[in-house]
């Protein structure tokens, strides 16, 4: 089965054919990080529409690199939600249009779960069930995938996403955007240990995370120096950054894994590429006994392919929809 996938919903335009959920044919992105990096962070109405000016030259561009015709396709996936409602809306309206013209099924995909699935492209032998750490830009959460498209939020952010703060953290360092790549470079260069740090404890909510004071505490660290005169030692305040992070993240996920018995832990999102969270995710997997799968790095970010890979699981589930789909700047992802 041949599934053309489209994803929209940040500043990626994204066009890829998977077959059968598990193989990549293409795989075609644009990225518009160049161009948000100028005002530091993306806007929406700028992502809006590149998308709209990128999206069917991509189509075009994603079938010829697959060997494929239009007549080829035999579904069309999308992400319907979450995202920028603007960015989002693109790629469903074009979606839309190309399952009418091509009369093939429609398959709503949710962002996170595909970037969940973005591991069945890497590791063919993975499937569910299993425990998966979602962090990204916009969503950090611990999921327990019971099975392709059944899964339970165990825990979650109650603020912002992991991804969102290093964002801001890397800016106030002077960093350019976006900051998860040149955070992690830049906390390489110290051991850290020199900046004391909040983790927090959500009462009642073990599972639970939140990095507000977190983003508040490194910007009143940078800004105080700065207003004193003082040297602000970056590459520790990085390092000492990101393993506050980390400690949020991976002890949450290896008590959920506790909890669930479940003894396969898996990586997505964005912030799956830091190398920081994925050393200590590691150790944590195998002083524990779990196996653990980390996608490669050109998988951790938005991408078409792994909307193609959910979207055909979604398929076999029964899971379309017709042409009042909508898109949402939220929504639950056990709701699908």
């Amino acid at each position: 089965m041949n599934i053309l996938a489209f994803e929209s919903s940040c500043d990626e335009t994204a066009v890829a054919v998977v077959r059968d959920g598990r193989t990549v044919l293409s795989d075609a992105i644009l990225s518009q990080a160049d161009m948000h990096a100028l005002y530091g962070g993306v806007v929406p109405e700028i992502a809006s529409r590149k998308h709209v000016e990128a999206i069917a030259g991509l189509t075009d561009q994603a079938l010829s690199d697959a060997g494929l015709t239009k007549s080829d396709v035999d579904a069309v996936a999308v992400t319907y939600a979450p995202g920028l409602i603007g960015a989002v809306l693109v790629g469903v309206s074009f979606a839309k249009s190309v399952a009418y013209a091509l009369d093939v099924p429609l398959i709503p995909v949710h962002h996170v779960r595909g970037h969940i699935a973005a591991n069945y492209l890497a590791f063919p032998e993975l499937e569910p069930p299993f425990l998966a750490l979602a962090i990204s830009g916009g969503n950090t959460l611990i999921v327990d995938v019971r099975d392709y498209t059944d899964m339970a939020i165990l825990g979650a952010t109650r603020d912002d996403a992991a991804g969102e703060c290093f964002d801001k953290a890397a800016r106030v360092l002077g960093l350019p955007y976006p900051g998860g790549k040149p955070m992690d470079a830049l906390a390489q260069q110290s051991p850290g240990g020199k900046y004391t740090l909040p983790r927090v404890h959500v009462e009642g909510a073990e599972l639970d995370m939140s990095f507000s004071g977190l983003k508040t505490a490194v910007v009143n660290l940078a800004h105080n120096a700065q207003q004193k005169g003082e040297p602000l030692d970056a590459a520790a305040l990085a390092r000492d950054f990101t393993q506050a992070v980390s400690d949020e993240l991976v002890p949450r996920a290896m008590e959920a894994a506790r909890r669930t018995g479940r003894r396969t832990i898996v990586a997505a999102g964005g912030v799956a590429a830091n190398s920081i969270i994925r050393g200590d995710l590691e150790r944590a997997c195998r002083q524990a006994g779990c196996r653990l799968y980390l996608p490669p790095l050109r998988l951790c970010g938005d991408n078409g392919a792994m909307i193609g890979a959910q979207g055909y699981y979604e398929y076999l589930a029964g899971h379309t929809a017709d042409l009042s789909l909508n898109a949402y700047a939220t929504r639950d992802l056990d709701r699908g």
